[in-house]
C-alpha cells in the first residue's frame, strides 16, 4: 500500500473532524510497522485532539484494511521542528532554516541544513554556508523546519 493511498483513506475523516492533515509517515517494518499521522489546527494540538482523530481512525483504517499487516497508529502534531511534506507547505517556510535529507547525493552529500530562498512545483533553493543548492522535490525523503 502506497503512503498516497493511505492518506486518500485519511484525509477525509481528519478534515470532516475540522483539522488539517498535515502529512502522514508510514514506516512498513513486518508486525513493527508505523502509520504516524500529524494533524494540525490554527490553535494547536492538544492530546484529546489526537485521541479522537486517532478514536475515529482506528474504525475507518479497520473497514479499509489499507493495511494488512499488524501496524502502530500514532497521531501527533507536527510540533515546532514540524515535517514538510507538500510543495505548500515548503512556501511557507521560505526565509526558514530548514533540514533535509535527499533520496540520492548531490555533491556527495545527502544531509543539508540551511535557509530555504525559494520554492516551486518541482524545486527548492536552499542556501547552505554560502552556497546554493537547487534541489528537485522528487529528491527529498525527509525534510523538517528547524525550531530557532
Amino acid at each position: 500500500m502506497k503512503r498516497d493511498d493511505i492518506e486518500q483513506i485519511i484525509a477525509p475523516v481528519v478534515n470532516g473532524l475540522g483539522f488539517e492533515l498535515w502529512g502522514i509517515d508510514y514506516f512498513p517494518q513486518g508486525q513493527y510497522s508505523l502509520l504516524r499521522v500529524y494533524i494540525d489546527k490554527p490553535e494547536g494540538i492538544t492530546v484529546d485532539d489526537c485521541g479522537s482523530v486517532s478514536h475515529q481512525l482506528c474504525a475507518v483504517l479497520d473497514v479499509e484494511d489499507p493495511i494488512t499487516s499488524a501496524y502502530t497508529l500514532e497521531v501527533s502534531s507536527p510540533g515546532l521542528d514540524r515535517p514538510l511534506f507538500k510543495v505548500e507547505q515548503f512556501q511557507q517556510y521560505v526565509g526558514s532554516v530548514i533540514e533535509l535529507r535527499t533520496r540520492v547525493a548531490i555533491d556527495k552529500r545527502r544531509k543539508f541544513k540551511g535557509e530555504l530562498k525559494a520554492v516551486d512545483e518541482q524545486s527548492l533553493e536552499l542556501i547552505v554556508d554560502n552556497t546554493t543548492f537547487n534541489i528537485l522535490m522528487e529528491q527529498i525523503e525527509k525534510a523538517n523546519v528547524v525550531y530557532q
